[in-house]
């Protein structure tokens, strides 16, 4: 792939500073990470309408929806893996500019490509939510089926089969999602934010 050389940054007329003085609360990303059938997308969503409710600028990046969209010409081979979280990284640094709370929703299964992603932000803007819940609770969940496939040969390079997940060693947050309800894992992460004068 060649890479643009003739390229400047322009500086916006409008700060990221002013964005969040006129919207009234602080713009971050959630990365939300876990392995499949975990609970990331489903709390993630849950995060994000309730900051809707109370009249936050949010939105969602979601794994898979993205991946319809401007990841669709990536695998899950390591490489495509580490591409996919660094366009998302990117995707995110754009959304916390414009002021908006971002949650993402990936399993993001690598330190590095999460630490790397980190580095985009500045201090305070990246809150690593790690949703922790064991692998065998995941396979009795397991909503798209997908640890079965993987169990049978049928998916290669499985996230917690035969491909690793790196746990984070210390996130922002962790939210065990085989003991608390989805709406205690929201007022977790929303007691976060209050706590860090982001809302």
């Amino acid at each position: 792939m060649t890479k643009a050389t003739n390229i400047t940054w322009h500086d916006s007329a409008i700060t990221k500073e002013d964005r969040r003085a006129q919207n009234g609360h602080g713009s971050v990303v959630l990365w939300f990470t876990g392995l499949s059938g975990s609970g990331k997308s489903t709390i993630a969503n849950a995060v994000s309408h309730e900051l809707f409710r109370q009249g936050i600028n949010e939105y969602v990046l979601d794994g898979d929806n993205v991946r319809h969209g401007l990841n669709k010409d990536l695998g899950f081979s390591e490489a495509d893996r580490n591409e996919n979280i660094r366009r998302i990284g990117e995707v995110a640094k754009l959304f916390v500019d414009s002021g908006k709370i971002v949650t993402t929703a990936f399993i993001s299964p690598f330190r590095s490509d999460r630490e790397t992603v980190r580095a985009l932000f500045e201090e305070g803007e990246f809150i690593e939510v790690f949703i922790d819940c064991p692998l065998e609770e995941c396979e009795r969940r397991d909503p798209k089926k997908l640890y079965a496939k993987a169990r049978r040969g049928e998916i290669k390079n499985f996230t917690g089969i035969d491909s690793p997940y790196e746990a984070p060693e210390n996130p922002e947050i962790t939210v065990r999602s085989d003991q608390y309800t989805v709406e205690e894992a929201v007022g977790q992460i929303l007691t976060h934010l209050r706590e860090k004068n982001i809302l």
